[in-house]
């Protein structure tokens, strides 16, 4: 498998990423499955496993950390915090004393003396940009993490970040972890472009669209029953308008595909690959079948007119469910008061001096 440089740190990773959410009881007691899926993944030639502390309640990294003794120098191991892990006010977020307390549980589960980076899962509007940056910069100067970087931030949070990490003297954010598919594009209109400005390497997340485009859906049928409507319906409830009109367009994707002789999940992870600022793609195999059936995509080539027709199907720019985005501000997600004069809220911080 061919390698690509991770934004301007000069480490070459993989162009997919193994993704590790799937990999505990959350979603399956064989953890044995899962350490073979992971050891696959590393004999093909993918390099870089991502995983978080919130996964399974640190299960997933427990398994992560199991299946790469003695292969540690080979992989690019990368975890996240910020998700509420355990019961307790201060046990989520970005803070300083939790950062420092998240990255110590990290480095047990993962039995490993260092993380090579370390994103923080979501924004967090009540802590100072410069805050989250100086603590994770110390981290660096301690050799607890060698890069850091976030994941489904704002446009405008990517460029605070950067900003506030210049003025203190700190290592800046190396990386970004974003929503990306052919049904969520809207990380084209400024996080990418931000990122190819500032020199971010880009991992993306999600490109099957929450499984819309895994091939599940053909013409003429119902659709198929899903776990996900359930669990978050805004994303996957084929009932709503907005998913039939995702499942709509997946079908015409399907047809897309068909005519280029390809399985429309291999359409859709080659698709994300193709765009310049994206150095991998994070692809979460449940089963050891289906790692094997995503392995050969990185050297499939898509060829204009198939790129133009995925354009006219999905315009550049458009997420077609909001839903899809990852992570919204409060005040685009049902908290009214931040955009109404006279209620109680608290603004987001931005870095001192601002």
């Amino acid at each position: 498998m061919s390698h690509r440089t991770l934004g301007r740190t000069g480490v070459k990773i993989s162009p997919l990423t193994l993704g590790a959410m799937n990999f505990g009881s959350r979603v399956s007691d064989d953890s044995d499955e899962a350490v073979r899926i992971i050891h696959r993944a590393l004999d093909a030639g993918i390099n870089i496993i991502d995983t978080a502390d919130s996964y399974s309640q640190g299960e997933s990294e427990e398994i992560v950390g199991r299946a790469v003794q003695g292969r540690r120098d080979d992989v690019i191991l990368a975890t996240k915090f910020h998700s509420q892990w355990a019961d307790g006010v201060n046990t989520r977020g970005s803070s300083r004393r939790w950062i420092q307390r998240a990255v110590e549980n990290s480095l047990r589960r993962l039995n490993v003396d260092h993380i090579d980076l370390y994103q923080q899962h979501k924004p967090d509007p009540e802590v100072d940009i410069a805050e989250t940056v100086g603590a994770l910069d110390d981290l660096v100067k301690q050799g607890k993490i060698r890069y850091y970087g976030t994941t489904t931030n704002e446009p405008h949070l990517l460029v605070e970040a950067q900003w506030a990490a210049a003025r203190d003297g700190r290592s800046r954010p190396a990386t970004e972890q974003l929503p990306y598919s052919i049904l969520a594009r809207g990380a084209e209109r400024a996080s990418l472009p931000i990122a190819g400005r500032y020199g971010l390497g880009v991992l993306t997340w999600s490109p099957l669209a929450g499984g819309w485009l895994s091939g599940r859906h053909v013409e003429g049928s119902e659709a198929p029953p899903s776990i996900r409507a359930a669990r978050i319906p805004a994303r996957h409830d084929p009932e709503l308008p907005i998913n039939r009109t995702k499942r709509e367009l997946a079908i015409r994707l399907g047809a897309v595909a068909a005519e280029a002789g390809l399985t429309l999940p291999q359409l859709a992870i080659a698709w994300v690959l193709e765009h310049p600022e994206v150095d991998s793609v994070l692809i979460g195999p449940r089963t050891y079948e289906h790692l094997e059936g995503l392995l050969g995509i990185p050297e499939i080539t898509l060829d204009e007119a198939v790129l133009d027709a995925i354009d006219e199907i999905v315009p550049p720019g458009v997420t077609i469910n909001r839903a899809d985005e990852g992570w919204l501000p409060s005040w685009l997600n049902g908290d009214a008061a931040p955009r109404r004069r006279g209620r109680t809220h608290r603004p987001a911080l931005l870095p001192a001096g601002v």
